[in-house]
């Protein structure tokens, strides 16, 4: 097969160069489609508090008061989350903190999350009345499913192994106890 000339390299740069060049989406488009994305999640905003339930790999059941406190950062395009639980003397025995964002090129939702010394990066899928996450755990998932409405959360965590029936370790159900102004509330001015 014949090499191609210098002239016909020549040419073909000359082509690639004249092609228009495909910018990236303007930073205003991007964040009204994030805006958009993340309005119909507003149900979570606000201050939540009530009873949460996990079983123990052990099999005893750990009873905690669960709060979390929701609201909207960066113009409405990211949700921020804050999550404590507290034993029956008033420690925080459980505290988490994660971000909800949405990615316009893919048309999917991430849930960022920190707790426990943890870290990770998990697909969350949206619906009107919840959403649920899922953890990677070796040959097992663990599985996240809330449903929020009327203002009422009801969470709940499933081991799911493969050829197994899901087993529940985990339940929490809050109420909506007010509103907030965390995070974009308190924000430091320029004078």
């Amino acid at each position: 097969m014949a090499r191609p000339s210098p002239a016909a390299y020549l040419m073909m740069g000359l082509a690639v160069s004249l092609m228009p060049a495909q910018a990236p989406p303007e930073p205003a488009v991007l964040i009204k489609a994030q805006r958009e994305a993340m309005a119909p999640l507003a149900y979570m905003d606000g201050v939540w508090r009530g009873p949460a339930v996990t079983i123990l790999p052990s099999g005893v059941k750990h009873e905690i008061t669960q709060t979390e406190r929701i609201g909207p950062f960066l113009d409405g395009s990211l949700k921020v989350i804050e999550g404590r639980g507290y034993e029956p003397d008033g420690k925080v025995s459980f505290n988490a903190f994660g971000t909800i964002s949405f990615d316009p090129a893919t048309k999917g939702f991430t849930f960022h999350a920190y707790g426990q010394g943890h870290v990770g990066d998990f697909v969350m899928n949206v619906r009107s009345d919840g959403f649920s996450w899922e953890i990677p755990a070796g040959p097992m998932t663990i599985r996240y499913t809330a449903t929020i409405k009327d203002g009422k959360w009801r969470e709940v965590g499933d081991r799911i192994a493969p050829g197994k029936e899901p087993v529940r370790f985990f339940e929490m159900n809050l109420k909506r106890i007010g509103d907030t102004t965390w995070p974009a509330g308190g924000a430091i001015l320029p004078k």
